[in-house]
């Protein structure tokens, strides 16, 4: 026998899981949400955050995470610490099995597992993660009004990064190991025509230079140190700003094998819809987003999510009425 059942399981605890959290738990369905090894996703990594409606002054993105929390919590949502790490999708009730070997069954699932962004891997760029390095121009590009930028990536994702900051930026450097890009030709078209961005071919970032952390002030970067990846000569690109746009990665370990994703990886979900290619699961967020990637659209995602299984839901049981009628 299960441990626990639920109507609405949710795994994952961004601002897709739990905003599903929130409007589960209004419909009166008791949801579950397990909350995984990222209590928080993303957003628990970014310090101001200015694009998220409600808020006239920048707030700090671990609170905002506290506060879905907290009001997923207070509205009746049950919080579980822990992780999931098996998933059986193959019949109703659906079938979770955690990290400490909890056993959930649900009606419905709402995948908000999240994406990760892509990093280089240098020390250096734990350090100023926060303090001059980012992963998202829409995020921070704000931050960097008039100032000097670096880009670091050649795929589609650099090439979009690169040409929003070219609007906010001073200066925006594009780095990239080969000496082409591989994104769409239209978008280098539209990189290549602005006078403002510069692109250096055959370069790796081989370490973020800045100043330490002096509290209460945070750590600083102040350029980046560059490798040819031909010659092996190095140079230093000053840069108020470092853009990692190399890609991300959704978390879709749980249901490889189980429900459809897209050619790049993500999860496919309905076109309008959270729908996912089994009936009675629902995907929301970054999982299944590879467009927009934001926090305010991974809200939406979740609540579509809860509205949506609420409404199988509903249906599933007026089928079973009328059927025993």
């Amino acid at each position: 026998m299960p441990d626990h059942h639920t109507k609405v399981l949710i795994i994952g605890s961004g601002p897709a899981g739990y905003t599903a959290a929130i409007y589960a738990a209004r419909a009166m369905m008791k949801p579950i949400l397990i909350a995984g090894l990222e209590q928080g996703g993303q957003l628990t990594i970014t310090t101001d955050v200015e694009n998220y409606p409600g808020f006239a002054d920048p707030i700090q993105g671990p609170w905002l995470m506290e506060q879905m929390l907290a009001q997923a919590e207070n509205v009746g949502t049950e919080i579980v610490n822990d992780v999931v790490t098996r998933l059986d999708l193959s019949k109703r009730p659906f079938t979770a099995t955690t990290d400490s070997g909890e056993v959930f069954t649900a009606e419905t699932v709402i995948l908000a597992t999240g994406a990760k962004a892509k990093w280089l891997g240098l020390e250096s760029e734990e350090t100023f993660n926060g303090g001059g390095v980012s992963a998202c121009a829409t995020c921070d590009g704000f931050f960097y009004r008039g100032k000097d930028v670096v880009v670091v990536g050649g795929g589609n994702s650099a090439v979009e990064e690169a040409l929003y900051l070219a609007n906010i930026a001073k200066t925006v450097t594009v780095v990239h190991r080969r000496d082409e890009f591989r994104a769409e030709k239209i978008l280098q078209q539209r990189l290549f025509a602005l006078e403002n961005v510069k692109v250096i071919w055959n370069h790796a970032v081989e370490e973020i230079v800045g100043t330490a952390a002096v509290p209460p002030l945070p750590p600083s970067v102040t350029g980046v140190r560059l490798k040819d990846v031909k010659s092996g000569e190095k140079t230093t690109v000053d840069a108020d700003g470092v853009f990692i746009a190399i890609g991300h990665a959704p978390q879709v370990d749980l249901i490889r094998n189980q429900l459809e994703l897209k050619q790049n990886g993500y999860l496919w979900t309905e076109p309008g819809t959270t729908k996912t290619s089994i009936e009675g699961v629902y995907g929301a967020g970054d999982v299944t987003d590879d467009n927009y990637r934001q926090a305010v659209t991974a809200a939406g995602m979740g609540c579509m999510a809860a509205l949506e299984a609420e409404r199988f839901l509903t249906e599933q049981k007026t089928g079973t009425l009328a059927a025993a009628e």
